[in-house]
């Protein structure tokens, strides 16, 4: 089972990498001055994507521990 162990850790990371995806393109979107419109657009954009990646570095995190509960 620790294969599953190392699998579950990678899409962990793979999930955190979307997680600090959205908050860099959240923040350079703030910074840059944008209108309501625009902004409210970009942030409807990156939501859908933030709530992948959760979904992901939770699956990751779920893969780990039932790696170890059976390892």
């Amino acid at each position: 089972m620790e294969v599953l162990v190392w699998i579950g850790a990678f899409v962990s990371l793979l999930g955190l990498a979307g997680l600090i995806w959205c908050i860099v393109t959240v923040w350079k979107a703030r910074k840059s001055g944008l209108d309501d419109e625009a902004l409210r657009a970009t942030l409807q954009r990156v939501v859908p994507m933030n709530t992948g990646a959760l979904f992901l570095s939770m699956t990751g995190l779920i893969m780990v521990v039932v790696g170890i509960l059976m390892g």
